[in-house]
């Protein structure tokens, strides 16, 4: 069970520090920043440093590095294998033709990333399913308790739900080593999704002004539900919690920076709600 102490500290954000981690793993130090010559150079408030990729180690090697990345593939992987199937439900709820199709176009761009992540996984020798099994519940939950009703419901889902979940995950990948960091950008590279919502949701508003503050309510209880259960589902993987306040193992941790994060994600969300046309 996660102690008081563990959930407080899934209520914040990122390590400040998340640059100076990496250190730790660098083996070579230039005396000037001027001599640094390896393929890899990192600063981190002070000289700069850097490293040859051949002698960097092996963070998967570290188990409890490899049970955190184990984690973040899992819950990304079947975030994107729920987005697939609920952007195909949601197609039915399209008023037109073309936006039945855009959906369907969106659903298959979300199902290829889960299998660049179940590929990912394989090489790791990690089952997709096995990783993705601890997050089944709580995502399940989460799409449970945000059910869309309508058209423009889903849209605002879509774009407001999965937005911030995205920003989580990139707040995240800083924290990563590089093959990782790379696979999760890729996965969360917008594949059109956002442009489609904001599209629509404005052309709905722009029709029927009346429903702006109803669609904001709703953004307000998808961002809540979402924070609530990352939160939860971090409370409660050990390893997830030691990336996110420590990053790369073995390095200091700064649980105080996990609030920052969330600001960062909050903040985004507001700039997201605001290109809809909704109050945040």
């Amino acid at each position: 069970m996660p102690t008081a102490a563990r959930a407080s500290a899934v209520s914040g954000a990122m390590p400040s520090s998340a640059n100076v981690l990496r250190m730790r793993y660098l083996s070579k130090k230039c005396g000037s920043q001027s001599s640094c010559r390896g393929p890899i150079a990192l600063r981190a408030h002070g000289p700069l440093r850097c490293d040859f990729v051949s002698e960097q180690p092996d963070l998967l090697g570290d188990p409890v590095y490899r049970d955190a990345v184990t984690d973040l593939l899992g819950v990304l992987a079947y975030a994107e294998l729920i987005a697939f199937e609920r952007l195909a439900y949601d197609a039915r709820m399209a008023p037109t033709l073309e936006d039945k199709a855009a959906l369907a176009q969106l659903a298959t761009a979300e199902f290829g990333h889960y299998r660049l992540i179940e590929r990912h996984l394989d090489s790791m020798g990690i089952a997709a399913e096995k990783a993705m099994a601890p997050f089944v519940v709580p995502l399940e939950a989460f799409h449970a308790k945000t059910a869309p009703s309508n058209w423009a419901e889903s849209l605002v889902k879509a774009y407001v739900g999965d937005g911030i979940a995205a920003d989580f995950y990139r707040e995240i990948a800083k924290l990563l080593d590089p093959a990782t960091r790379m696979l999760v950008l890729e996965v969360l590279a917008d594949a059109g999704h956002a442009e489609f919502a904001v599209e629509r949701v404005r052309q709905l508003i722009q029709a029927t002004p009346t429903i702006a503050g109803r669609l904001a309510l709703w953004g307000r209880r998808i961002v809540g539900e979402a924070l609530a259960q990352a939160q939860a589902v971090c409370a409660e993987r050990d390893a997830l919690v030691t990336l996110l306040v420590g990053g790369i193992p073995g390095a200091d941790t700064d649980p105080d920076e996990l609030t920052s994060t969330f600001g960062r994600i909050t903040d985004a969300h507001m700039a997201r709600m605001a290109a809809l046309g909704l109050s945040a």
